[in-house]
């Protein structure tokens, strides 16, 4: 059976160790080395980024994300073992943790690593598809003539190189399509890689949860599981005609996932489908005026990153989680896409108007969605608001001055909320 040493990379039959420096990383599977779709996946990056940066964190559980009151953003795997997770609420986490060390995330840092990453990934196939900073599919189908490899040996390559170059680890799924890759990624962390052929394709999926599947959250889940759905066995149950009538299109995906079946091609020009901020407040709050300061700040935050990336959404979200961290939800469709701070903050304004709630609300996002490049964004306004055109030409004389004298330069009253 083909063999690889994870650490010094020489290939040979089957064994526990490596027969030459003895090293029990060893891979092995009769198809490692035809295989070629491949989802690499950071271990606990944020947090990892924060130990390599400051080496006195290294033996700590470290817990990136908002103070007492917001969320885990990520955390080191002394963390997890004692039971924190990405997402879990700060102050249970610390809870569970309370010697952990807490480090607000550094967006922009974290973004200029995963550059780094993604210039080690480009070096080696064109057809990169990330998913987010930390994680993406590689597709190095063709490569071995250039490589002089296999896609196994050279992805041990990337992950030597992550190692020695920048001080970070990942783990490597790799199988026949995108939908098993990523769940390979998965099976061994932290620094792992595993294998799923196309002949244990089956056998792996016999009796897993399908909650395994990337992107069926808690209440697509519910579904499933009011249908009799819990696991692939009983999702190959069902004839194909009937899960699309029960679930449409995602009834076919279903279908076609249960067999282990995903024709998606690794797509390095995967659109951005949104884009958005939110900010978890220390102390609940029911006050409108302060959850107007922090829609404007929000709304400055997306502008700015859609302004970065030349995009304009068509649709404003307004997002807020109460106190029990149930959410509300609204949006609103434009007539024209927008980039623009001050459009987004009157349309979420106008969301947030329409909330009767009370509160108290612990959270509040923005975002804008339906995205397109930004040629035709903001040139006409609402009939509604004629200055409309004429604002987005000051924002953007205002960024003008800010690019050349600092962000302090000129201010709105309302960000002081």
């Amino acid at each position: 059976m083909p063999a690889l040493c994870r650490d010094c990379l020489t290939q040979f039959d089957a064994g526990a160790r490596c027969p030459a420096c003895r090293s029990p990383r060893v891979l092995s599977h009769p198809e490692l080395f035809s295989l070629s779709i491949a989802h690499m996946d950071c271990d606990a990056f944020y947090a990892s980024v924060e130990k390599r940066d400051d080496p006195e964190l290294r033996d700590k559980p470290v817990i990136v994300g908002g103070a007492h009151r917001g969320v885990v953003s990520t955390c080191c795997y002394l963390a997890r073992i004692r039971g924190v997770r990405s997402a879990m609420p700060m102050f249970q986490a610390l809870k569970l943790c309370p010697e952990a060390v807490v480090l607000k995330p550094r967006g922009a840092h974290y973004a200029a690593v995963s550059k780094q990453i993604r210039a080690l990934m480009d070096e080696l196939t064109p057809v990169v598809e990330p998913l987010s900073l930390d994680e993406a599919f590689l597709d190095l189908t063709g490569t071995e003539r250039l490589h002089h490899a296999p896609p196994a040996v050279t992805l041990c390559r990337l992950l030597k190189r992550m190692e020695d170059e920048l001080g970070l680890t990942g783990s490597i799924g790799l199988s026949h399509n995108k939908f098993l890759a990523k769940i390979a990624s998965d099976l061994d962390k932290p620094r792992g890689f595993s294998v799923i052929g196309r002949g244990d394709t089956a056998a792996f999926l016999k009796g897993k949860p399908v909650r395994m599947i990337w992107g069926v959250g808690l209440a697509t889940q519910t579904t499933l599981e009011a249908a009799g759905i819990r696991t692939f066995d009983d999702l190959l149950r069902w004839d194909r005609k009937d899960l699309t009538a029960r679930f449409g299109s995602i009834g076919e995906r279903l279908w076609h996932l249960a067999r282990g079946e995903d024709i998606r091609r690794v797509n390095p020009n995967e659109p951005m489908r949104s884009i958005s901020a939110e900010t978890t407040f220390d102390e609940d709050t029911a006050d409108r005026t302060l959850l107007d300061g922090h829609v404007w700040r929000l709304a400055e935050r997306v502008a700015d990153r859609a302004k970065a990336k030349d995009l304009a959404g068509r649709t404003v979200t307004l997002k807020l989680k109460r106190a029990d961290f149930t959410t509300i939800t609204r949006r609103h469709t434009l007539r024209e896409p927008t980039q623009t701070a001050e459009r987004i903050y009157r349309e979420a304004a106008d969301l947030m108007a329409q909330v009767r709630e009370p509160g108290p609300f612990r959270l509040i996002g923005v975002g804008i969605s339906d995205l397109s490049d930004d040629s035709a964004a903001d040139l006409t306004g609402d009939l509604l608001d004629p200055l409309a055109a004429r604002r987005a030409g000051a924002e953007r004389a205002t960024d003008a001055i800010r690019a050349r004298f600092g962000k302090a330069a000129i201010v709105k009253g309302r960000s002081l909320r």
